[in-house]
């Protein structure tokens, strides 16, 4: 009898409902801290909680990593019946998440962590990837080990509007984003070698500077995978998101264009107003 797989992975990868009842993803959710209280991302604490709370109060969240016993409970659970475990993290280099899962995981034969050193749909496109390979009957090591090795691949980075919540997180001096603010810079958000950074910084209105930045991350797409493809946002008007959807769609022929709305963390990273085009490159 063939061991069952279960696909799982920490609350950043931002796949939505549709994709994670695909998948039947199972998901251990990061803590929020706001306010005095602890609550569960995704479940218990949402992006929009987030942006009216700092409105009124003017503090952001911490998030905080699953620990070690949680990660014990959650892998004993799910390899109780005997199936084997393939979870996705966070990138080691921002969060302790892999670590505590890596630790965790050494108490069990059958369970695989994969630091996706990416964030978001980021981590996401390695969810789907390894999603499909089950459904083709792939073995749980050989997944974990393909994922791996795609990580250097996937493309993520996010325009943001405003530098606000980079600024009051501590991601950029208050110089940077009074000056970007006065200039209408957009800064391109980007994810190298598990590490967020700056690329390219675009000068306009928000919705306006979204098509060129799409361009450019894109290119022709004669080195883009074409299977699957996401434009995050974070709290975006619908018709900016669809436009880039469809601006995506313009360029190359892609399988699947996926629209997802990013969590908790990286609405609280980046702040509402913030969006993404993320893929694989060949």
């Amino acid at each position: 009898m063939k061991q069952t797989i279960i696909l799982a992975s920490d609350s950043t990868t931002d796949l939505n409902a549709e994709l994670i009842a695909r998948y039947d993803l199972k998901i251990l959710p990061l803590t929020v801290a706001l306010g005095g209280k602890s609550y569960a991302d995704g479940t218990e604490m949402d992006p929009d909680t987030i942006y009216s709370h700092y409105e009124q109060t003017k503090e952001l969240p911490k998030t905080a990593a699953p620990n070690m016993a949680d990660f014990y409970s959650f892998f004993e659970k799910y390899t109780a019946d005997g199936s084997a475990v393939i979870f996705f993290t966070i990138s080691a280099e921002m969060s302790s998440t892999y670590n505590n899962a890596r630790l965790a995981a050494q108490s069990f034969e059958d369970v695989y962590v994969v630091d996706t050193r990416n964030l978001s749909t980021g981590g996401g496109l390695l969810v789907v990837t390894a999603g499909e390979m089950i459904k083709e009957g792939k073995s749980p090591s050989e997944i974990a080990e393909y994922c791996k090795a795609l990580t250097p691949k996937v493309s993520a980075s996010f325009i943001v509007d405003d530098l606000e919540f980079l600024h009051k997180g501590g991601r950029c001096s208050a110089v940077a984003a009074i000056g970007a603010n006065l200039l209408q810079l957009k800064p391109c958000i980007t994810v190298h070698e598990g590490k967020m950074g700056v690329g390219k910084k675009y000068r306009g209105k928000f919705a306006a500077v979204l098509p060129k930045y799409i361009e450019d991350q894109l290119g022709d797409a004669s080195g883009v995978e074409l299977d699957h493809i996401f434009v995050t946002h974070a709290g975006c008007d619908e018709e900016i998101y669809q436009a880039c959807a469809e601006k995506v769609k313009s360029i190359a022929p892609f399988k699947n264009v996926y629209v997802t709305r990013a969590g908790c963390t990286i609405s609280s990273h980046c702040g509402r107003n913030t969006l993404g085009v993320l893929f694989i490159r060949k």
